[in-house]
Formats: structure tokens, C-alpha cells, sequence
């Protein structure tokens, strides 16, 4: 499980969803959820989550998306098995794993020191932690 440190800087809510902007470093980064069940606030210091599995990577990239958090990153490492690569991506102070199909990063033609885009969907994205 990727962590990153954040604060929260807006709660949107109706009926039972929410939508949670956090400002992680100087990204901001947004949460759907169906129930908040932790007791967050406007300035809550919270560890956020996010699966390797959840995480897209993006090269040279042009247009608009529908997801929300795009975070720009380097690649600092490719481990690449028979099936799957494991990507190790900087982000600021922080590395976050992305693990995509082999064929995947072989088609990007993905490099050390690369910079690529993390992005991950609101709904992927979860509070591990209120700090």
C-alpha cells in the first residue's frame, strides 16, 4: 500500500457521499467516498492510501481526463517480471509504486528519469489514518 502525508482542505458532502480535497506537498489530491467513517475536518493531518494496482501511469500525455489526481512524478526504478512491472515513481519527498503489465511499460518505453504522471481515480483513494 503507497502512503502519502496530506491535510485536508475541503468536505463536500450530500446524502451519504463525499468528496474530500486533501493538499498533499503543493498537489492537490481529491476522495470519493460513500460514508466517511473517520472524524475528519477542514486541517486534519490524515495519511492517505492507495493500492499499486490503482495507480496508472502516464507518458507524454495530452488532453483532458476525468481523474482527479494526477500527480507528476520521475521514475526512480522499473522492476520488470514476467508478467508485470513494478514502477517506483518520486513524488517530492515520497515514492509511490505502480505495478502495470509488462507489456504495458514496455510499450510506453518507460526509462529511469522519466517524468510521468501517477494518476488515480477519487474512488481508489482512502484515509488510512487521521494523524
Amino acid at each position: 500500500m503507497n502512503t502519502l502525508n496530506a491535510s485536508v482542505v475541503n468536505i463536500e458532502s450530500m446524502d451519504e457521499i463525499s468528496i474530500v480535497t486533501f493538499k498533499t506537498d503543493d498537489t492537490q489530491m481529491k476522495m470519493m467516498s460513500l460514508s466517511l467513517n473517520m472524524p475528519i475536518k477542514i486541517g486534519s493531518k490524515i495519511i492517505l492510501g492507495v493500492k499499486a494496482s490503482s495507480i496508472l501511469i502516464a507518458k507524454d500525455l495530452s488532453g483532458i481526463l476525468s481523474a482527479s489526481n494526477q500527480l507528476k512524478c520521475i521514475i526512480k526504478s522499473i522492476n520488470t517480471g514476467v508478467l508485470l512491472s513494478s514502477i517506483k515513481l518520486s513524488f517530492f519527498d515520497s515514492v509511490i509504486e505502480s505495478i502495470i503489465t509488462k507489456d504495458s511499460s514496455l510499450k510506453m518505453n518507460l526509462q529511469v528519469g522519466d517524468e510521468v504522471l501517477a494518476i488515480i481515480k477519487a474512488s481508489e483513494l482512502s484515509i488510512l489514518k487521521v494523524v
